[in-house]
């Protein structure tokens, strides 16, 4: 006759009441590190700048970019032209032409409203009335976000609705196909009502719509499959671990309220190999860059995304092979009687 089973009893009150006091402190330490270290350490790092001109005009521009030591990566293009493909390319966030009149900015606000600025007033060292007069927005942001504050407030609420559907998904107990489908079916639901939002209500996105859509369902999905995965492996943990990951640091790390290089390293760099900052740029690329520079983010996502669904499959395989009763016979399970 098997032996009754003895439930676990939680742990004293005392060990209950030490882990709030010490794990709260952290976790706000945490977030604090997250959130506030990179806002106050804002600055360009290595930001790919253009210079177009001749080089004996360009001369004094790029001795001027070099005094700012490693804040600008400076690109070279013969005439304004080539610049202004590059940065319709996603290679440089803005050039500097030379002219018989003066330095003059290109510049892309769509790209990042806060590296326009300070290119123009590295530029030109005028007031900021002059440095408008004397830039051109290559690839302007639409009339409705000028400085990008709702596109880079929406990355938040798709990365916790992520969390919540990857949470959902293993807390309802849906295992194997019925897993994968809710969350193909949420990411799909997730992209087309933040695209109706974000393009159709708010019109701070502007490019193909279903190409948006599918910028912000795949983001999602990258999000809630890790999450799953994680849950299925790990139980509510690997939901904590999974939120840490993408929401902790994910969002703040992702750069889309400035730019990458303009975050502290390696925080810049790491935060676009997180699906926050991914997603960031990807959408960007997708609504005002006609999908330019748009390979790296999507294929980041994907690595997400599959490797997610991959440990939720294995994590639901383990559970349903622990829960499958030995047949009789077996080592430890006693044959009835005839």
């Amino acid at each position: 006759m098997p032996a009754p089973s003895v439930p676990r009893s939680s742990p004293p009150p005392t060990r209950r009441l030490i882990a709030v006091l010490v794990l709260t402190p952290l976790i706000v330490t945490l977030a604090l590190w997250a959130f506030a270290w990179p806002a106050a350490r804002t600055a360009p790092r290595e930001l790919p700048v253009g210079v177009a001109g001749p080089p004996a005009a360009t001369a004094p521009v790029q001795h001027q970019l070099a005094q700012r030591g490693d804040a600008f990566e400076v690109h070279r293009y013969g005439d304004e032209t080539e610049a202004r493909a590059a940065i319709e390319r996603r290679e440089i966030y803005g050039a500097v032409v030379a002219t018989a009149q003066g330095p003059r900015a290109l510049t892309a606000s769509a790209a990042s409203p806060v590296v326009a600025q300070l290119l123009r007033e590295t530029v030109t060292q005028r007031s900021t009335a002059e440095a408008e007069a004397r830039a051109h927005d290559v690839v302007a942001a639409p009339e409705t976000d000028p400085r990008g504050a709702a596109l880079s407030a929406s990355v938040l609420p798709i990365a916790l609705g992520g969390v919540a559907a990857g949470a959902l998904v293993v807390l309802l107990g849906l295992r194997g196909g019925r897993a994968v489908a809710g969350l193909l079916g949420a990411a799909v639901l997730v992209g087309v009502a933040a695209t109706a939002i974000t393009d159709n209500w708010l019109g701070v996105l502007s490019g193909d719509w279903w190409a948006e859509a599918a910028s912000i369902g795949l983001t999602s999905l990258a999000v809630s499959a890790t999450v799953a995965g994680l849950a299925a492996l790990m139980g509510p943990a690997g939901i904590g671990l999974g939120a840490l990951v993408m929401v902790l640091l994910g969002n703040p790390f992702s750069g889309v309220t400035s730019a990458p290089e303009m975050l502290p390293e390696p925080v810049g760099a790491a935060g676009q190999w997180l699906p926050p900052g991914a997603g960031g740029s990807l959408l960007r690329s997708v609504s005002f860059f006609d999908g330019r520079a748009a390979d790296t983010p999507v294929l980041v996502l994907t690595v997400w995304a599959v490797l997610g669904l991959t440990l939720l499959t294995v994590g639901g395989l383990r559970a349903h092979g622990e829960k499958t009763p030995a047949p009789p016979g077996a080592a430890g399970v006693p044959v009835p009687a005839a």
